[in-house]
């Protein structure tokens, strides 16, 4: 009887045609790249897997790239292959267009044509970090004034659903902070620094030859690439506009190798993380090379990957881990952003998981903290020509600022034996506290260089 229970429900009734299926969702691909390539390429390797999580096919429609030639040989030239141009504003304006997915990086040609594309009705998907932290008030309001999606998964956190988990998953909670490993070049650079000993230069060098790092790194060994990411976290975790510009920001280029093993045998690691953290009635937001406790989940985040994790007051404390880099788990988090539009397209705005996860009561932008008044714990490094008589007078004058020491060791000079290297772990002070001590002990004739500072953080 089962069966033929079954078999009634899977037939039309008699008289009626088959159900219409649904159109499919037409996508116009802003650029071909590594990105775009992983994205096409997963689109067409998992159709029939995407189409029957959204409910209907996802198709890209058209192909705008700078290479026209190179673009043929990605897309190749089987029947459906995509219309190619190697002009974004056709593709932008065109009626066989429902989705534009940005790809293609920059901020300049990229926000121009974003912003036309919003204006002509498109939603849009990106994974341009820099666009929407440099430019997002203002994309995200016209997006808002025209009723139309902007997604950006894949601009963040790469594979990992971070924003998902925000704006859904976290929405019931009070965020307290969101910290992170969200920049996979920088994390590499400093894993084969711990584990292999390697100076800064030749780490680099092998992130570049391995291809988790460009031919010009600076926005990441700088942390601005760290920084954009941050922006778009706390506007999520907070409820404001991205504030990239009030995220203070220390990169990795300046780290000396000795750091990363003083620090190991102290019993931490040493990782370029994002914090956002809520400070009184304002916002702390830095990215800078942090000293974690070696037994700590972040710590143990190796090579290129990444994790964000996320105090909250109801869910506690969650980590979500994944690739940092990579044309498919990119593509990935922008395929992803496309069957949640392919679901929610029909909807009325105010029935869609708003841009920045709050319905109402966005603000332009909290307060941010300035560094000097953040406390933390720090890390200090003082290169000494005469320690036994210059030691104990480095104890005294911080003693005297206000700076208490609760952790000391000396060790030998990596580059010159007749020198000493003197590490202190302070107890929790503001920076504006630490600095002047540390320029006068800075001052002494016996006190080589400047000190060497970075902050401890404990993230429990």
């Amino acid at each position: 009887m089962y069966q033929d229970h079954f078999s009634l429900s899977a037939s039309s009734p008699a008289g009626n045609a088959p159900p219409v299926a649904p159109a499919p969702l037409r996508i116009g691909l802003l650029g071909l790249g590594t990105v775009g390539g992983g994205t096409y390429a997963v689109l067409q390797r998992n159709a029939a897997v995407i189409a029957a999580r959204a409910g209907r096919r996802i198709e890209v429609r058209m192909v705008a790239v700078r290479n026209l030639a190179r673009a043929r040989t990605v897309l190749g030239e089987q029947p459906g292959t995509p219309l190619l141009t190697d002009n974004p504003q056709a593709l932008v304006c065109s009626p066989e267009v429902d989705v534009v997915v940005e790809v293609m990086g920059g901020t300049g040609l990229a926000r121009s044509v974003v912003l036309q594309a919003i204006a002509h009705g498109k939603h849009i998907v990106t994974a341009n970090k820099a666009l929407l932290a440099e430019h997002g008030a203002e994309i995200f309001a016209a997006a808002q004034a025209r009723g139309v999606v902007v997604a950006y998964e894949g601009a963040v956190a790469v594979s990992i659903p971070i924003i998902k988990a925000l704006r859904e998953g976290l929405t019931a909670n009070r965020i307290e902070w969101v910290a992170g490993i969200i920049n996979g070049t920088s994390n590499f650079i400093l894993s084969a620094m711990r584990e292999r000993g390697l100076g800064f230069a030749a780490a680099l060098a092998e992130a570049q030859a391995l291809g988790y790092a460009e031919a010009d790194p600076t926005l990441d060994v700088q942390g601005t690439d760290a920084a954009h990411k941050l922006s778009l976290l706390a506007a999520n975790a907070f409820g404001t506009l991205p504030q990239y510009p009030q995220v203070q920001v220390q990169g990795i280029s300046g780290l000396d190798a000795a750091d990363v093993t003083f620090a190991e045998q102290l019993g931490y690691r040493l990782k370029l993380l994002g914090i956002a953290k809520r400070h009184g009635s304002g916002l702390e937001l830095r990215v800078h090379p942090t000293l974690l406790p070696e037994s700590h989940l972040l710590a143990q985040v190796h090579g290129s990957m990444n994790a964000v994790m996320v105090k909250s007051d109801a869910a506690g404390i969650t980590l979500y881990y994944g690739a940092g880099a990579g044309a498919e788990p990119t593509g990935s988090a922008v395929i992803a952003d496309l069957v949640d539009l392919a679901r929610s397209a029909s909807l009325s705005p105010a029935q869609r998981v708003p841009a920045l996860g709050f319905a109402s009561g966005v603000q332009p932008g909290l307060q941010v903290v300035g560094a000097d008044d953040v406390e933390s714990a720090f890390y200090v490094r003082l290169d000494l020509s005469r320690p036994d008589a210059t030691v104990p007078r480095v104890l005294q004058q911080l003693a005297a600022d206000g700076v208490q020491v609760q952790r000391m060791a000396q060790h030998p000079h990596p580059s010159d034996p007749e020198l000493r290297c003197l590490v202190l772990l302070t107890a929790p002070l503001a920076l504006r506290t630490l600095r002047p001590a540390l320029q006068a002990v800075e001052a002494w004739p016996t006190v080589l260089g400047y000190a060497s500072v970075l902050r401890v953080e404990s993230l429990a």
